[in-house]
């Protein structure tokens, strides 16, 4: 009777969890956008107190860039090009012609601009700084030493150049030394060869999907008055594919974040659509067994920094932070290497995937890792940590009776076992 009722309340959560997703999306379609939803910096919780007796000194940090352009000058046009097919035909319907239009300008206002930081992006992480900040003010009083490192990418070295530049406004005492170098790659935004030939492996699972998600049918009707013309002559699957991300990076910009082309997509369309993709970065950054558990380790060398540099905050004493800024595609497998709230969920069920895994809730645009560390005031006992993801208070697969703090001894070894585990990976000595 009883494993009877625990499989019923299993079904239940199941069922409600992918409830969730849908009314997630109906609530704002723009979450569906999986990794171009703008930074959600609205209604952030409060935090839990400090620990009596505990006061913050260091904080450990990873972000992605802010919101962006898209990246590829191919993915403006080509939309473009396959409207265009139906304009020279007169197939187009008057939606159709409108968002022709739409992309036209938009393919006009992103000439020159691929990949680039947005001006929503860079606010984004002024925000980010500006709330690190009033959060924990013990870090940054005196004259903290702050050390900020980027990626090489322009965007990045612009997010991180907004974010120091509010922290030294709000404290011009702050010592703050940045940096971008291909010396430090090797953990900033690591090229793993392991890693990329496991994804290939793999890549069939959800390219196998693709037919079953994404059904273009009804929204080929909303552009063009010929189905059957537009079945012979228009890349259906691709073109949906494209709009759909056309549509979600539009939040990225002041100039087009009222300019709504999700009336083209129904809400199933939105979720299969997600929901794709959900699979996709899942091979791409999870512990899965599909690629043996092992891609999330490429952050290996990123996780052993953020515990270096604890270790050497904490024998230093004083006040400090450790900035690094990078891409998505870094901090969801640094996630899932960490468990951060159940990231490292294992599965071979990808059908039943999006009921436990949801990429939306880890990867917006400017998401970001926070581990910040208090020490006791009075010098007595050991020291704490607490995660934040994206700001919101997070839980690790470590033991503890003072949730959301972890001590900092068990947090430590439980990731260096983990490390040590791993075989694939090796320390690089510097």
């Amino acid at each position: 009777m009883k494993k009877f009722l625990l499989t019923i309340l299993l079904i239940v959560l199941a069922a409600s969890s992918w409830a969730d997703v849908k009314d997630d999306f109906k609530q704002d379609i723009r979450r569906s956008a999986n990794n171009y939803q703008a930074y959600p910096d609205k209604n952030l919780p409060a935090l839990t107190p400090s620990p009596e007796g505990y006061e913050p000194f260091f904080i450990n940090h990873y972000g992605r860039h802010g919101s962006r352009w898209l990246i590829g000058k191919r993915r403006y046009s080509i939309p473009v090009e396959q409207l265009e097919l139906g304009e020279n035909a007169g197939k187009l319907t008057a939606r159709g012609k409108e968002v022709l239009a739409i992309l036209r300008e938009l393919r006009e206002s992103a000439q020159g601009r691929d990949g680039e930081l947005s001006d929503i992006g860079a606010e984004q992480h002024q925000g980010i700084a500006r709330r690190m900040f009033e959060n924990f003010p013990e870090v940054w009083q005196g004259s903290p030493i702050v050390r900020a490192r980027s990626t090489v990418v322009i965007r990045c070295i612009l997010s991180m150049q907004n974010e120091v530049d509010v922290l030294k406004s709000l404290n011009p005492d702050m010592q703050i030394y940045t940096d971008a170098s291909r010396a430090e790659m090797f953990y900033m935004n690591y090229s793993d060869s392991v890693a990329r030939a496991l994804r290939k492996e793999a890549s069939h699972y959800y390219e196998d999907l693709e037919a079953r998600y994404v059904k273009p049918q009804r929204f080929l009707k909303k552009l063009f008055t010929d189905s059957k013309w537009a079945e012979a002559n228009i890349k259906g699957r691709d073109l949906m594919i494209d709009l759909f991300d056309v549509a979600g990076n539009m939040q990225s910009h002041h100039q087009w974040e009222n300019v709504d082309l999700y009336d083209l997509f129904t809400l199933d369309d939105a979720y299969n659509l997600w929901r794709y993709n959900n699979v996709r970065w899942y091979i791409y950054s999870g512990e899965t067994p599909l690629t043996k558990c092992r891609v999330d380790f490429m952050e290996s060398h990123l996780l052993r920094s953020f515990i270096e540099d604890a270790d050497r905050a904490i024998a230093h004493g004083g006040n400090s932070a450790s900035l690094r800024f990078g891409h998505e595609s870094v901090v969801l497998p640094l996630v899932c290497l960490m468990g951060i709230n159940g990231a490292d969920y294992q599965t071979t069920d990808l059908e039943t995937l999006d009921r436990h895994w949801q990429t939306y809730k880890i990867f917006p645009m400017a998401c970001n890792v926070q581990m910040v560390y208090y020490r006791p005031v009075n010098g007595e006992g050991g020291i704490l940590v607490k995660v934040l993801l994206n700001e919101h208070e997070a839980t690790i697969p470590v033991e503890t009776e003072c949730a959301p703090y972890y001590r900092w001894k068990d947090v430590r070894d439980y990731y260096m076992d983990k490390l040590t585990r791993e075989p694939f990976i090796q320390p690089i000595i510097k």
